[in-house]
């Protein structure tokens, strides 16, 4: 049984890469992944607040307003509570590629071009054989245009991509006013991969105390029908690999997104709740799901789902929805 796949112009032994998550902080526990089956892994993020954190252009943007709302910067986390500073990551990036065989994949989490760009420099000199660029923004200002939005994910990408040779993924939201579009502006500005999605984690209000309250929320085998739907709108679409995330805890859930036309399936939730371990059991469970089905290999598999060879396929998305709609019974 062939489960091999390729990423990013990376061969990978099967499809199953664990996302940045709190798990590749500890070199013991990628090794367990690694150990597991994991193919590869994306190690956590690090973010442009923790590198520029001291620099005047950072101080201006988390002071300016703070006459008016003196709480603006405790939505911050201070500096200590991050795990590694900037160069500390970059020497993790380092033992974790002298620990493991698997390609490392560094994180870098920023929503501006300024100088922690350098990192991503840095992060290659380390030994990661790809870097993954995860964009967290949610845009606020009524006067910013969807354009503009846009614009700023491919200036922060054509800036990563001027200091680094090796491949660049984009870690996408699913909020944009034409995603398909979005995609292919990336891959003509250099995109090697698109990882969809990310989650945006919406904080609650906590009642007692009258605050917001950050909470994370693990996903669940629902959360994979967004990038199963963009996936197989984008597959053979866009010359670029596609990475699908969120919502994959089964080798169910892997082998649809990958029919859908993903190149590979990352896991996070499944691990934390399951630990690394969950990973051979996946790969078991395709393996013999594969052989029931008289699949050899997943490139056999990747994409035939996909609506590739669909001619319009907002048309087919519309007659899906209207056949869902119609089709529903009632049981009362």
């Amino acid at each position: 049984m062939d489960l091999s796949t390729s990423y990013l112009g990376l061969t990978l032994k099967n499809p199953i890469v664990p996302s940045a998550s709190p798990l590749s902080r500890s070199l013991d526990t990628m090794k367990r992944l690694e150990d597991a089956g994991a193919s590869a892994i994306v190690l956590y993020s690090l973010f442009e607040e923790q590198i520029e954190h001291e620099s005047a252009e950072l101080n201006h943007y988390l002071r300016y307003g703070t006459e008016s709302f003196a709480e603006a910067l405790s939505y911050f986390p201070q500096t200590e509570e991050y795990s590694l500073g900037p160069d500390e990551y970059v020497e993790h990036v380092r033992k974790a590629k002298e620990a493991l065989r698997i390609p490392v994949i560094g994180s870098i989490n920023g929503i501006s071009t300024g100088g922690w760009i350098e990192y991503a420099r840095k992060i290659q000199q380390a030994g990661a054989d790809a870097l993954e660029l995860n964009v967290y923004y949610i845009p606020t200002d009524p006067r910013l245009t969807g354009g503009e939005v846009d614009q700023r994910y491919l200036q922060v990408l054509n800036a990563v991509k001027g200091a680094v040779t090796i491949p660049v993924a984009m870690k996408l939201s699913p909020f944009f006013s034409s995603l398909a579009s979005l995609a292919q502006q990336l891959v003509a500005a250099r995109a090697d991969g698109l990882v969809l999605f990310n989650r945006f984690y919406q904080p609650d209000i906590d009642l007692e105390h009258l605050e917001v309250k950050p909470e994370v929320t693990l996903s669940d085998p629902s959360s994979i029908r967004l990038p199963l739907r963009w996936i197989a709108i984008l597959h053979g679409r866009v010359k670029a690999s596609l990475a699908a995330t969120s919502g994959i805890h089964s080798a169910e859930d892997v082998l649809k997104l990958l029919m859908a036309g993903a190149d590979v399936t990352m896991m996070c939730s499944a691990l934390l709740k399951h630990g690394p371990a969950h990973i051979r059991r996946v790969l078991t469970d395709m393996e013999q799901w594969m052989a029931q089905h008289e699949y050899e290999s997943v490139r056999q598999m990747k994409g035939s789902m996909s609506q590739k060879s669909v001619a319009d396929p907002s048309a087919f998305e519309r007659a899906n929805y209207m056949k869902a709609l119609t089709q529903y019974k009632l049981l009362v």
